[in-house]
């Protein structure tokens, strides 16, 4: 077992990552008054929130997360007043989808612009989502905890589950007529890289939706970068230390605290942990399971992508693949090990947005596609033929290019198993049991050691939730605290 009262520095907590989650947790112990180290691996934080030059000097291209649905919905980043810590533009237009023929499905934020623009099934997208808009927040707030809790708002609840049902089913052209707006809901819903249709991809689906059309998906100026930056600057300005560069092993290789809080996968605590684990824990752990993996391309581009659909170049993101039946099929391959001809594509163009992000007159383009687990297969050239599909043209436009497979990924940040940047795949089972069955699955039976990353409730996306849940959990029964420490910005 892990001796916490052996001799040695004056810790009261130590946290292990640096990413959103490992600083959310940081930041909110030392908000408490608590002596706080973090150590990151990387020789600068960020992990899933990094911003670095991946092709030429001068283009910033986000290694992970680009686009922020959560930013201004997050319990804990509203609580961190992060909207005025960072600098954030939110398009108009908070996602489009081409579909062949030159026409779109536009997701403005204006949920009644949208239902225009949708023709037909305009009026049911709008009634399928009205009654989540205008309850953007209970949303946020339903899906943001462990669902094992009874939920604060149930009528929102209610509400909420019965739609993820209608979506997440064989029912789920039911509603529509044509094609735009079923094809809009799958290429949100295969954010999760789950099979489609099914009742969590439908639910994630939903939610981010609802923030597309409440508050909009908001783009970091500078890059995700900033939101680390800002959380470390809040964790030293009350008294917490960094240590980058630093790859902790195991867990008896840090020093004395009262609480170790681990932003890492199970798959690292059962390593990090060794013998010092219950044996039904352990098994617990070993059960949890881990999901496909992405590819990722980054481009330096001469000039914006030529999109035939000229509305399409108002939107910070993108989401390629063609029809609801095409989206779901390509992803439905990948579930089946396989490498689709015509993949999904997630693109974010934030240089539209930010000219921070490249050189005068030039941009980046954010991509990537699903593959499966621990695929080496480099999905460059894919993801090119796909966005050619429907901006032709686009492959003139290429400057350079940076492309890692899920393998790769996983080497660049071991909580992307196989490359998968959910850090256990969110299906319905694991979101309920993430990663054990408990209405607190952040404590360990390790004494003083909390599971802080997505791979525990409330699940992946740049929440800061699981780490603010994690922190609270430790507050509670490491240090006997039960109010929440006061995380606004000072003036």
């Amino acid at each position: 077992m892990i001796d916490r009262r052996r001799g040695g520095e004056d810790l009261d907590v130590v946290v292990v990552g640096a990413g959103p989650n490992g600083l959310a947790a940081a930041v909110t112990l030392a908000r408490a008054g608590l002596r706080v180290r973090v150590y990151e691996r990387e020789a600068r934080p960020g992990g899933g929130v990094a911003t670095r030059e991946l092709t030429l000097p001068g283009y910033h291209h986000d290694v992970c997360s680009a686009v922020h649905p959560m930013a201004f919905e997050s319990r804990f980043f509203r609580d961190f007043g992060l909207q005025d810590r960072v600098e954030f533009v939110t398009p108009e237009v908070s996602f489009g989808h081409p579909l062949d023929g030159g026409r779109a499905g536009i997701a403005y934020r204006d949920l009644g612009r949208t239902r225009d623009a949708l023709g037909v099934d305009g009026p049911a997208y709008e009634r399928l989502l009205r009654p989540l808009v205008e309850r953007a927040t209970q949303v946020a707030d339903f899906t943001g905890s462990s669902l094992l809790r009874i939920p604060r708002h149930l009528r929102t609840a209610v509400v909420f589950g019965l739609r993820s049902l209608e979506q997440g089913t064989p029912a789920w052209d039911m509603r529509f007529r044509e094609g735009a707006a079923p094809a809009m809901l799958t290429g949100v819903a295969a954010h999760t890289i789950l099979r489609q249709p099914s009742i969590a991809g439908a639910g994630a689906g939903l939610a981010l939706t609802t923030y597309a059309h409440a508050r909009g998906w908001p783009i970091p100026v500078g890059g995700s970068q900033a939101i680390a930056d800002a959380m470390v600057d809040d964790l030293r300005s009350h008294g917490g230390e960094l240590v980058v560069g630093h790859d902790v092993e195991t867990l008896t290789e840090l020093p004395s605290a009262w609480a170790i809080l681990l932003d890492v996968t199970p798959k690292a605590l059962l390593r990090m942990a060794a013998d010092g684990m219950p044996d039904r824990y352990r098994r617990a752990l070993q059960r949890f399971r881990y999901g496909d993996g992405v590819a990722k391309v980054d481009f330096a581009l001469s000039e914006p992508v030529p999109w035939t659909n000229s509305e399409l170049r108002r939107a910070g993101t993108l989401h390629i693949g063609g029809t609801r039946a095409e989206v779901a099929d390509a992803e439905n391959q990948v579930h089946r090990g396989r490498l689709p001809e015509r993949p999904y594509v997630l693109v974010s163009q934030p240089s539209l947005f930010d000219p921070t992000r490249a050189p005068a007159g030039r941009h980046t383009l954010w991509a990537y596609t699903h593959v499966p687990a621990g695929s080496s297969e480099d999905r460059a050239e894919a993801v090119v033929r796909q966005i050619e599909r429907f901006a032709p043209g686009f492959r003139d436009t290429i400057l350079a290019t940076s492309s890692r497979s899920a393998r790769e990924l996983e080497q660049h940040n071991p909580n992307y198993p196989g490359g998968d940047i959910a850090a256990g795949a969110p299906n319905l089972w694991q979101l309920l049991r993430r990663p054990v069955l408990s209405p607190d699955p952040w404590r360990t039976p390790i004494p003083g050691v909390y599971l802080a990353s997505a791979s525990t409730a409330p699940g992946p996306g740049v929440t800061g939730m699981p780490g603010w849940l994690a922190a609270l959990s430790a507050l509670r029964h490491e240090f006997g605290m039960r109010e929440l420490p006061d995380l606004s910005p000072s003036p």
